[in-house]
């Protein structure tokens, strides 16, 4: 089904290119350091199960979760760097549409890349890490990551590890912030050693059994 409509969904090359006729004027300026670490690293506590729908998504995308471990790296995060996530987080949100996974598949979970145009949190972050590994980012600073939003629902984001602080790329905003300050609760995230391990943050609060839609 999804062969058959990808073509609703600009390539990525396509998107490459649209992306970078973007001028600096029209996205800000580098974020300035961020003050104490424990505000600008979110704390990793101890090895958790992976969130289902993770699991269910390496069983079709076997190629995409190589488990091979890796060291831990932190992206320096230039200029350049930071236009790329505002190009990346922008141009995903603009483009694909929301749909919960029930409306969308008849289920209520399933992890997929939104080829149709269509798609809930998880599927914009999966698109998102996608696009800025194929652009050469490293995996291992792309964690896709659950939370709690505002609203105490369950939510993916993804998590961009810098050397100024972990931001978060989220489909309800078109802001890139440090994770600090988006308001939400972190539960849990992809290992930056290896994408099928998942950590705990440092919560004490139980995480939530699905990711919204939203």
């Amino acid at each position: 089904m999804v062969s058959t409509v990808t073509s609703k969904v600009p390539s990525l090359k396509s998107a490459t290119v649209l992306l970078a006729v973007f001028t600096v004027s029209t996205i800000g300026v580098l974020p300035a350091v961020a003050g104490p670490k424990r505000l600008a690293h979110v704390q990793v506590s101890q090895v958790t199960p992976p969130p289902r729908g993770w699991v269910e998504f390496c069983l079709r995308h076997s190629s995409e979760c190589d488990d091979l471990a890796t060291a831990p790296r932190d992206v320096l995060l230039s200029t350049k760097a930071w236009l790329d996530l505002v190009h990346v987080n922008r141009w995903v949100n603009e483009t694909i549409k929301p749909l919960t996974d029930l409306e969308h598949w008849g289920v209520v979970e399933r992890w997929s890349y939104p080829d149709d145009g269509h798609g809930d949190c998880e599927d914009y972050v999966l698109l998102k890490r996608r696009m800025l590994i194929l652009s050469g980012w490293p995996r291992e600073a792309l964690l896709v990551t659950v939370v709690r939003d505002k609203e105490d629902k369950g939510h993916a984001v993804l998590t961009v590890a810098t050397d100024r602080g972990d931001f978060v790329l989220d489909n309800q905003n078109t802001d890139i912030l440090l994770w600090s300050e988006t308001g939400y609760h972190f539960i849990k995230r992809q290992s930056q050693s290896n994408p099928n391990v998942w950590v705990s943050l440092d919560d004490p609060q139980p995480v939530m059994a699905t990711a919204s839609s939203r």
